[in-house]
């Protein structure tokens, strides 16, 4: 009789190539980021050089997403770690970001703000929490589907694009100049996009993984 291999082997082959290698230095760069993101304060008040540093760090982690992806189907390397972890990186970087955006006021009004940071993480911890589920019962880690590719598109242009102080160039007038005031506008309206397409992403996964779990108990 044939062994099948456990979920927790299977899960942890191919830890070591090069795809998983570059999601980890993602990982790193994130805690970098956040360092240098709330030590410019809200909006790169206490040092916009701070901010810039940031911003940049947000765009070439969250632009990396697309070369481990691409490594790992060029080079026959996708492994159930990857497609674990890939994911959690984003959730890490997107959501960190998210919640200090939030608590220092720049994604609107307070409330609005919170309200906003909760419903992306009720979406992106709720199918984290499911993917290790799916895992722990044995099954296989379900990729993201297409929505959820363009959900993390989104959102990452609309944060990068909070993220880069432009408005360090307004002057001191005490009253927006209108590209400020378009950008800012066009900016929120890309994350609020994301946030759509995030709730929608997630309950496309919570009927793929449920449905395809009906239909193999039958």
């Amino acid at each position: 009789m044939d062994k099948q291999q456990s979920p927790k082997s299977s899960l942890l082959a191919g830890w070591n190539t090069p795809p998983n290698l570059v999601t980890y230095s993602r990982i790193i760069l994130v805690v970098i980021f956040l360092g240098l993101y709330i030590a410019a304060g809200p909006w790169g008040a206490r040092n916009y050089a701070m901010r810039w540093a940031a911003a940049i760090l947000f765009i070439i982690a969250a632009s990396t997403d697309k070369l481990d992806g691409w490594m790992a189907r060029k080079y026959n390397q996708v492994t159930e770690l990857g497609k674990l972890m890939d994911p959690i990186a984003d959730k890490l970087l997107t959501c960190a970001t998210l919640i200090v955006a939030a608590a220092f006021g720049e994604l609107g009004p307070t409330v609005l703000g919170w309200i906003v940071v909760a419903l992306f993480l009720l979406r992106e911890i709720g199918i984290t929490v499911m993917r290790f589920f799916v895992i722990d019962t044995g099954g296989k880690v379900i990729a993201a589907e297409w929505p959820g590719k363009l959900k993390t598109l989104f959102q990452c242009i609309g944060l990068a694009m909070l993220l880069l102080p432009f408005w360090q160039f307004a002057g001191g007038s005490g009253s927006n100049p209108m590209w400020l005031t378009v950008y800012l506008f066009v900016t929120y309206l890309v994350i609020y996009v994301a946030l759509i397409l995030c709730l929608y992403s997630g309950g496309i996964y919570l009927y793929n993984t449920f449905h395809g779990r009906k239909k193999a108990a039958k």
